[in-house]
């Protein structure tokens, strides 16, 4: 193998969670040249991956300009192409791309299957994801090992982010430094503004904990609805900050504390201890991979659950996770790392 494509067609915490896949490739191939194919929006998860040479952002608008880009993946003379989508336009792609090998899954047994000349052999039941993707080695003949998702960010994105915490004030001596990302996808993923704003309340009390909110700019008004309603005043860094300085913001956190999202599985890949809220998906399949990971579910009986609209009102799974249990588990992460600082 010496020209691979690794195609992975989602969002930020899927292509993240792919980053074993290139690792693994790496080790097994470590001359060959790797490419991966993402979607617009994600690609800067891999800007300083080491492990891959290339990536290429697919573009969703216009044919003429996914036949441009159907030529260019053609003139790279791919001879092995692993899809980890499983979806039907990246298994189109992988099948006009020109490589002899095409690997990908199909669990759903629809007609993309036969645009792969191998299915990868996925497990029954629930997988985490990084397990899940790391099947598609099997055919290579590289056996799925443990592994945790990398993010790498630069000297640049580290000074950036260490100017914009001076300008919020937040540089120099002080209470640990909390991430909270109160945003989500999908509104019923999403633990109530209140209780982030409460949550500040009591990190700032018990800990001395200084509070920053992150999100798109899309997530501003939500971000600012926590700073009115806490009364520590948190600073609010949504919609200021590009991906890669807010990778960089995340390592001088002591903590995370967020829903089931992209930005929660970066503070995992960047070894920031993790408080992670979910409802509706599955952590045994989407949970943050870290060393400092903490998971608060409740596992309903609806679950998983992606419809627009839910019954359960008060009761629904997210608005069943306390402020008294995440201030439990977000104590015990500060108080490890706490002990853990005094140790070195």
């Amino acid at each position: 193998m010496r020209n691979l494509l690794v195609i992975k067609l989602r969002y930020i915490g899927d292509v993240l969670l792919a980053t074993p896949v290139l690792r693994a490739l790496r080790e097994r191939f470590p001359e060959a040249r790797l490419t991966m194919a993402v979607n617009r929006g994600t690609e800067e998860i891999l800007k300083w991956n080491p492990d891959v040479q290339e990536v290429m952002v697919v573009e969703k608008r216009g044919l003429a300009a996914q036949l441009r880009f159907l030529r260019a993946v053609r003139r790279r003379r791919f001879d092995t192409v692993i899809d980890l989508t499983d979806g039907d336009r990246a298994a189109t792609l992988a099948g006009l791309s020109g490589a002899p090998l095409r690997i990908g899954f199909n669990e759903e047994h629809r007609w993309r299957g036969l645009l792969f000349t191998t299915i990868a052999p996925a497990l029954p039941g629930t997988v985490h994801r990084v397990d899940h993707d790391l099947r598609a080695l099997l055919p290579l003949g590289i056996e799925p090992k443990a592994s945790q998702p990398r993010l790498y960010t630069s000297l640049e994105d580290d000074e950036r982010a260490a100017r914009l915490l001076e300008e919020a004030g937040l540089a120099g001596a002080g209470g640990p430094l909390v991430m909270f990302q109160p945003g989500a996808r999908y509104w019923f993923k999403a633990w109530p503004a209140e209780r982030f704003a409460a949550l500040a309340e009591r990190l700032s009390e018990s800990f001395g904990c200084r509070v920053v909110i992150g999100g798109s700019e899309s997530e501003r008004p939500l971000a600012e609805e926590v700073r009115r309603l806490a009364r520590s005043t948190p600073t609010v860094l949504a919609g200021r900050t590009p991906l890669l300085t807010y990778a960089s913001v995340l390592k001088r956190c002591r903590l995370f504390v967020g829903n089931d999202n992209g930005p929660m599985h970066m503070a995992a890949a960047l070894g920031v201890p993790v408080v992670a809220l979910f409802g509706p998906s599955n952590p045994d399949e989407w949970g943050p991979r870290g060393p400092e990971v903490r998971v608060l579910y409740k596992g309903l009986d609806c679950r998983p659950c992606f419809h627009p609209t839910c019954e359960r009102g008060e009761e629904s799974c997210m608005k069943r996770i306390s402020v008294d249990e995440v201030c439990a588990a977000a104590g015990t992460l500060l108080e490890s790392r706490e002990r853990m600082g005094e140790r070195v």
